[in-house]
């Protein structure tokens, strides 16, 4: 069966708020949680279930700083998240989102539940650093990257480009690619 991937996910407001919530809640003892984290966490989150189910979780709109992918209107939503009362910001060491509520449950499938709980798992014991060289390697990012420093602007990163590898070369495009290096000189 093959399956259909929504070419222009729609934004969820709520969905991305609540799962500021639970990320929060979840890394609540993670030595290394931060905002760096936190962004890494919501963007591998939204990509795999992309890739995995057809559909973002939360349909936000990322874009290609840096120290890696970022949602876009994290800042603003976290503002408003922190003036209702739903989370805090620590800024000790770094700054990490604190939930002070419960997250709505009901907003996500058990199947996301899952993939966020399996991405947090994943990057548990790597500091912002470390978390930011690990999406590097997307090259979904690398282009956009790329992009923007041709633009001189942030620019987003398409959900389709999830499904753009780079895998190593075979036996056979080695050899090949040694061939045509000795006819052309290169």
């Amino acid at each position: 069966m093959i399956m259909a991937h929504d070419l222009h996910p729609t934004y969820d407001e709520k969905k991305f708020r609540e799962l500021i919530v639970y990320i929060s809640e979840k890394c609540e003892n993670d030595l290394y949680y931060n905002a760096t984290k936190l962004n890494k966490i919501l963007f591998f989150s939204d990509f795999l279930a992309y890739k995995t189910n057809g559909k973002p979780i939360t349909g936000s709109d990322y874009f290609a700083l840096p120290y890696g992918p970022a949602p876009r209107r994290l800042l603003p939503v976290r503002d408003q998240m922190i003036a209702d009362g739903d989370i805090s910001l620590s800024k000790r060491r770094q700054h990490r989102t604190i939930a002070l509520r419960d997250p709505d449950y009901d907003v996500f499938s058990a199947s996301e539940i899952a993939l966020v709980d399996k991405v947090i798992d994943i990057l548990r014991g790597y500091n912002a650093d470390e978390t930011s060289e690990i999406s590097h390697i997307f090259l979904g990012w690398q282009a956009a990257t790329a992009e923007g420093e041709q633009s001189g602007e942030y620019v987003s990163i398409p959900y389709s480009t999830v499904f753009v590898e780079n895998p190593p070369m075979d036996e056979f495009e080695n050899a090949h690619g040694l061939e045509l290096m000795k006819k052309h000189g290169w």
